[in-house]
């Protein structure tokens, strides 16, 4: 009897223990912004799903009173990354010189009520960014898409382009609005592609290349990750935007000239249109992926294939705090899987490691020059 009972104690244990973290944890977040008016529509938004992905106005936070707005939510995720905004990346959080201010961050491990305050927002002091443009952009506004959202391109000219007849290899890149114009960026801060561009092809260390920035939506995680729109998304870049692309500029159209590069999810589906269009790409710039995290599971994608070893350079980088902490493992499976495939470090793969750098486009930025020069170098082209 007493086996029995210490049994059934043991199984209801394990019960609640598996339903802790079916329902994950009780997280509230409250929010004090003393500036604002109490009928404004604050969101919280981050990392995960039930924090929006990202999205600037889907989680929409309750006013409570004495300027504190507030929002319970289950999380399955115990570290996460988030930001409060009044709907939309132009009006998020600043500090008091007006620059969007860095995620916020925690990591839990129980039920907690979680408690910052904002009192600056750019709608009220306006978006003050430092740097500018490099060299000349060019917009095609409002593209359309099968089944998705329409976006601008916009397209980056290497110098000399306006004075020859040279081709050009060409880039495409997600997350558009970030990786050029810190006027347009997400966080007030871009990748600066542009200045590390220009610097590098004057130098002679990479061959100029015209860079195609696509701009993301609201729907930004369900395209640049594997299911329905992550499908709708390649077929948009492979039949829409890169045919616009060489039949407006002069361009190198064949897979050897023709990259695509982006981060987080974008470096996902960057790695996704090389590895099931090598046909048309022949070379990925996969900056801090999510290979196989949450509902994402890539690596199955390459140890399942059985065909023949694909002509693919993929660069793959990370870094090492709080969420980078969290893709890696994913991204040493995804790196074991295409060395079992017979992908050979240092030659068909190029992998990077920046134990310090954070989830985020200064320290994507700060990495790029590499990957333009292994992928765009002098050397054999």
């Amino acid at each position: 009897m007493r086996y029995l009972l210490l049994l059934l104690l043991s199984l209801l244990g394990t019960a609640v223990l598996a339903q802790v973290k079916s329902d994950g944890l009780r997280v509230t977040f409250r929010l004090h912004a003393p500036s604002l008016p109490d009928t404004a529509q604050v969101y919280l938004t981050g990392s995960t799903p039930e924090l929006g992905e990202w999205n600037p106005a889907r989680v929409l936070l309750d006013y409570n009173g004495d300027k504190t707005w507030t929002k319970t939510l289950q999380l399955q995720d115990s570290a996460v990354q988030y930001k409060y905004t009044l709907g939309s990346w132009e009006r998020q959080g600043t500090d008091t010189n007006g620059q969007p201010l860095p995620n916020f961050s925690i990591s839990i491990h129980k039920d907690t009520i979680v408690t910052d305050e904002v009192q600056y927002w750019l709608e009220q002091r306006g978006r003050k960014v430092t740097g500018g443009v490099t060299g000349e952009l060019r917009y095609h506004r409002d593209v359309a898409g099968k089944g998705l959202q329409n976006r601008d391109l916009v397209v980056w000219l290497p110098p000399g382009y306006e004075h020859g007849k040279k081709r050009y290899p060409v880039l495409y890149m997600h997350d558009g609005q970030n990786i050029f114009d810190p006027a347009t960026s997400s966080f007030g801060v871009d990748w600066q592609v542009d200045e590390t561009a220009d610097s590098l092809i004057r130098k002679g260390e990479i061959a100029p290349v015209i860079i195609v920035g696509i701009n993301n939506t609201a729907d930004r995680m369900e395209e640049y990750t594997p299911g329905e729109k992550g499908t709708a998304y390649m077929d948009f870049v492979l039949h829409t935007v890169k045919p616009l692309i060489d039949q407006t500029y002069r361009t190198k159209p064949g897979p050897k000239h023709t990259l695509v590069g982006g981060s987080s999810a974008g470096g996902t589906i960057s790695f996704m249109l090389a590895w099931e269009h090598p046909d048309v790409f022949s070379k990925a710039i996969c900056m801090s992926p999510a290979f196989q995290i949450m509902h994402i599971d890539y690596v199955q994608e390459v140890q399942n294939y059985a065909g023949e070893k694909k002509k693919l350079f993929l660069y793959i980088d990370n870094g090492g705090i709080e969420l980078e902490a969290k893709l890696q493992p994913g991204i040493d499976a995804m790196l074991q899987a295409l060395q079992q495939k017979g992908y050979r470090p240092g030659k068909d793969y190029y992998w990077v490691k920046d134990p310090k750098a954070p989830h985020f486009e200064s320290a994507w930025a700060k990495r790029m020059p590499l990957a333009l020069k292994l992928c765009l170098g002098r050397k054999g082209k």
